[in-house]
């Protein structure tokens, strides 16, 4: 699968306290993406949820705002992540149609000691339609 390093939020992001996409998507002035194929936010762990204390918790929010600063952020979907998950799990958000201009993720980590890795990307294509093929020799 190819993934479109404009729509990438997070690349192996290190994620242990509460923050914000390393990447935000610019929808330019016509924020409404309009009707076609329904886009995605895929999110996968690159190193699990970290589960030590048994009080970790994750939340993810994909938010928008009028300005590249998320002063006034409003969160269009969430989602949650649950602690021990093990490297290589997915997660999906749908992605809205109407949104203002700027589109990014928010980490919301809480308990003793959370952490986790993760990757996140807007595309087209759900996870189950995805397949594995050899490479050509």
């Amino acid at each position: 699968m190819f993934i479109d390093k404009e729509l990438e939020l997070s690349d192996s992001q290190a994620v242990t306290s509460s923050a914000a996409s390393e990447n935000y998507i610019d929808l330019s002035v016509d924020a409404d993406v309009g009707v076609g194929k329904p886009l995605w936010v895929i999110m996968q762990l690159d190193v699990a949820a970290d589960a030590g204390n048994s009080d970790e918790t994750y939340s993810v929010a994909l938010q928008t705002d009028d300005n590249s600063s998320f002063s006034s952020a409003t969160d269009i979907a969430t989602t949650t992540i649950t602690r021990g998950d093990a490297a290589g799990t997915g997660y999906t958000m749908s992605f809205p149609m109407a949104n203002e201009r700027y589109v990014r993720l928010y980490y919301t980590l809480g308990g003793t000691s959370p952490s986790m890795t993760i990757s996140a990307w807007v595309t087209d294509q759900l996870p189950t339609k995805w397949a594995a093929y050899a490479d050509a020799i």
